[in-house]
């Protein structure tokens, strides 16, 4: 490593390097990160506003609005720039920094969808018990949980990329800071890290979806002994927009990481980072407000109040 020259920066590749085409992106991306932003906006909005909504589902649908506002801004922002830049630098730092912000929110949001889950197994499985089981200082408790486990996986994972060095190739084939394209970069030995990032997201990943899983086994298998096919439709429809949200999630993290190696490409590996780190933080409220007929009503009153007002 003596006679070679330690890397200052990067060069993010993006989606395209067709001007016109950056152009179009642009727009495109600009959109979906408004819509982002105002979609769950809104929902945190209306929850706090809604003494109806003061309860732990909507409490957990408040903290998922905001940690997809965080995932979505630790992405779209540095992206709408370099697609009107000329030169598509980051600092080494910076895209460090950015890989940290995009891990903290992606882990949170895995278990706090995983409290979500929780929370309905304790509605409809043991109603009675329900407030007991999902008092405030139980959802404080998860919630905190979440954030803690997510911050705890970003930092295991920076610290350790802080230890290695770039003095080669400094060109990252992806829209932005992510580990793998980092570790490729690396001119030291990066097994460690590798091994911490298997680890970390196979124990945190395989816990949240088992948990999920037992939850809504039991869920199924309880709304499939109600007598009644009103009383079914009801149990299923206060969980179909998380089980909705939950399987866009795991299926599309299922397909990227088990498609075979023959179909393996840069541009696949892009549309699976696209849909679950911007595509799916723009859906999840609307998912949650086309599916919710409380949502619904809450924001149909906000959006009437506003109307007297003007």
């Amino acid at each position: 490593m003596g006679n070679q020259t330690e890397v200052t920066e990067f060069i993010l590749l993006g989606l395209s390097n067709n001007p016109q085409l950056q152009s179009f992106l642009f727009l495109v991306f600009l959109v979906v990160y408004l819509i982002t932003l105002l979609a769950n906006m809104v929902i945190m909005l209306v929850i706090r506003a809604d003494p109806h909504l003061h309860t732990p589902m909507y409490f957990f649908l408040s903290h998922l609005s905001f940690v997809d506002i965080c995932y979505s801004s630790a992405i779209v922002p540095k992206m709408l720039v370099h697609f009107l830049a000329e030169h598509k630098t980051i600092s080494v730092t910076s895209c460090i920094a950015q890989m940290f912000f995009i891990y903290l929110p992606a882990a949170t949001e895995i278990f706090i969808l995983s409290a979500m889950a929780y929370d309905r197994y304790a509605a409809i499985c043991d109603p009675l018990r329900y407030m007991e089981r999902m008092s405030k200082g139980i959802c404080v408790q998860l919630v905190s949980g979440a954030w803690g486990i997510g911050f705890f996986h970003a930092l295991l994972n920076t610290v350790f990329v802080l230890k290695l060095h770039f003095c080669g190739p400094n060109q990252i084939n992806h829209f932005s800071c992510e580990l793998p394209p980092l570790l490729q970069l690396s001119c030291t030995d990066t097994l460690t890290n590798q091994v911490v990032l298997l680890t970390s997201l196979v124990i945190f990943g395989l816990s949240t979806f088992v948990s999920t899983l037992i939850s809504y086994i039991h869920i199924i298998s309880t709304i499939l002994r109600i007598r009644s096919g009103e009383g079914r439709r009801k149990a299923f429809s206060t969980c179909s927009s998380h089980l909705i949200v939950v399987g866009l999630l795991y299926l599309t993290v299922f397909f990227q990481y088990t498609k075979p190696s023959s179909v393996s490409s840069v541009g696949l590996d892009e549309m699976f980072s696209i849909q679950y780190s911007i595509l799916t933080p723009m859906l999840n409220p609307i998912i949650y407000s086309l599916k919710n007929k409380e949502v619904k009503t809450a924001v149909r009153k906000m959006l009437g109040k506003f109307k007297l007002l003007t």
